[in-house]
């Protein structure tokens, strides 16, 4: 837990391309609110052509926005929970998997360990990450920063990086409606 138990605002990128890949990460948003997180925002899912290890299936991507007591630490290892018991193993680096969590940013702290990076390293190059932060991004002027990588990226790459909108989402609603 964070110090007297306030309350954080992380950012968690979700990826999936094995099996039913939507209920993955439906899976993992739902397993996230049985924890001492608050999900206060999910982003549309992407449809991303992978990056790295190309010779797999296309991901599905979104991010969420939590409120927290965990620390980053805590918070990262909660997520590692979640992989495993949906069953990600870490075979090929950047390769298949049913599930992928990762922090991408937590309040407006940096953060530099052995298991934890934030921001996340490889964040502002991969607009599959990106795109989908900023449906979700809660500061303005994080949201306009995000939106000139964004175009920066876009204009270099000349697309959008395999990145295409598959289904908007409005999993808030229907996550809080089969709790009751």
């Amino acid at each position: 837990m964070n110090e007297n138990n306030k309350k954080s605002l992380a950012y968690i990128g979700l990826g999936s391309n094995i099996g039913e890949r939507e209920n993955y990460l439906k899976d993992a948003v739902q397993q996230m609110k049985t924890y001492p997180i608050e999900v206060i925002g999910c982003s549309n899912i992407y449809e991303t052509d992978p990056v790295g290890y190309t010779d797999q299936d296309a991901f599905l991507n979104m991010v969420v926005v939590v409120a927290t007591t965990y620390s980053p630490e805590d918070l990262l290892n909660q997520l590692a929970i979640i992989e495993k018991s949906l069953l990600r193993q870490r075979v090929i680096h950047w390769g298949p998997r049913t599930i992928d969590l990762d922090v991408l940013l937590y309040d407006n702290v940096q953060i530099t360990t052995d298991q934890l990076i934030v921001p996340h390293p490889r964040m502002n190059e991969r607009l599959f990450v990106l795109i989908p932060l900023l449906d979700v991004i809660q500061s303005e002027d994080d949201r306009q920063q995000i939106q000139k990588t964004v175009d920066k990226l876009m204009e270099l790459e000349g697309e959008k990086e395999g990145v295409r909108l598959w289904k908007k989402t409005e999993w808030l609603n229907v996550l809080e409606l089969s709790e009751n």
